[in-house]
């Protein structure tokens, strides 16, 4: 007995995409677009850090949060299960229907802190690589998108151009495979969308850490930044055979410049202070603020003699200069600093040469201010 078949004949065009869904006859190699991994399923590391830059994110923005080094770390450690006690209270939070405000999360946070400068770098490091590796993700799943698509697009075209009497199984297949190439494009634009965001983010982070390392007043390094300048230097100069001095300088009377003309007033002495000592920095000197009305300098290449010439200099310059608050016109008085300077090779390491620095500028202050004092070498 002879059976009919229920399809209809189908047209020889047709038969590269009707044999890839296994309808008609067996299939060859080339004309089988393969269905990429990467657009299927990525495995659960991939999917736990997606998941986990989703929450991070979503939470800044959702929160009219700011992308900062600090608001990056404090997200993850809430998110990645690092800080339950903070998470809890963002939890009650949200439950409660209150907003969480910068300043809320940086009470909460100071309150409730992962302890250690250690730990900070670690988190942003794992932050850097899951955005990295995200990226790579996204990359990959959408250029294997485009193939599937561009292959999938091929057999529509096929489809397409079968003639009319066909038959309604060819429309059908038509419309569906139609349907398909849509969806493909469609996340192959979302994907685009993913990459796009994940750079986005990484210059955001990129842009936070040097945030991060600036002193806002003054626009100069900060304490962070000079330490990691500091141990490098260090290590460079050592293999180089080159001298290295650190300095400490601490405005004079600082609190009494403040007191009398008030913060905003002080606020410009420190600037003028920055702005003289920044003459003198340069490829081989470097300042940052230290912090309050202090300020550290690295000399590399200069002997200590050489470094207090340098630094006495700029004392004279400044100590020279009729200063005048422009918002009052009342004089300022004479503005001076004083500074310690020490031998960072004097000492077994960088730290103690800081502590031999700040010990000479005690004494400079004790001596009346207003001068450069030597490190004693047993100090």
């Amino acid at each position: 007995m002879t059976y009919a078949s229920p399809y209809p004949e189908l047209p020889e065009n047709a038969g590269g995409f009707l044999s890839w869904l296994g309808i008609g006859r067996q299939p060859r190699p080339a004309e089988m677009p393969a269905v990429p991994s990467a657009t299927v399923a990525e495995d659960a590391s991939q999917r736990a850090r997606r998941h986990l830059l989703e929450q991070i994110s979503a939470f800044l923005l959702e929160n009219g949060l700011e992308v900062t080094a600090q608001n990056l770390v404090t997200a993850h450690g809430i998110f990645s299960g690092l800080n339950p006690g903070l998470r809890r209270q963002v939890q009650a939070k949200r439950e409660s229907g209150c907003p969480i405000t910068q300043a809320w999360l940086d009470r909460a946070s100071a309150n409730d802190a992962l302890d250690g400068e250690q730990i900070v770098k670690q988190l942003v490091s794992q932050l850097e690589q899951g955005i990295a590796s995200f990226s790579r993700s996204t990359s990959n799943a959408r250029s294997a998108t485009r193939t599937y698509g561009d292959a999938l697009a091929q057999h529509v075209g096929q489809l397409e151009a079968s003639p009319p009497d066909a038959g309604m199984i060819i429309t059908e297949l038509a419309q569906y495979a139609r349907a398909m190439l849509e969806r493909s494009r469609k996340a192959e634009a979302e994907l685009r969308q993913s990459e796009q965001e994940a750079a986005s983010l990484r210059r955001n982070l990129d842009r936070a850490r040097r945030d991060a390392e600036v002193d806002f007043l003054t626009g100069l390094p900060n304490r962070r930044a000079f330490e990691s300048a500091l141990e490098r230097h260090r290590s460079e100069a050592a293999e180089m055979g080159e001298p290295l001095c650190v300095a400490f300088c601490d405005i004079d009377h600082f609190k009494q410049v403040n007191d009398t003309h008030g913060h905003e007033a002080g606020d410009r002495i420190l600037c003028v202070v920055a702005k003289t000592l920044s003459q003198i920095s340069g490829e081989k000197c470097h300042i940052a603020r230290h912090g309050g009305e202090e300020f550290v300098m690295l000399f590399r290449g200069a002997s200590t003699e050489e470094a207090f010439e340098l630094l006495d200099n700029a004392r004279a310059e400044l100590a020279a200069r009729k200063l005048v608050n422009r918002r009052t016109e009342l004089p300022f008085g004479q503005v001076t600093f004083s500074g310690g300077i020490a031998d960072v090779f004097a000492y077994p390491d960088a730290r103690l040469a800081l502590a031999a620095a700040d010990e000479a500028l005690y004494r400079a202050k004790e001596a009346g201010r207003n001068r450069i004092v030597l490190a004693r070498k047993d100090s």
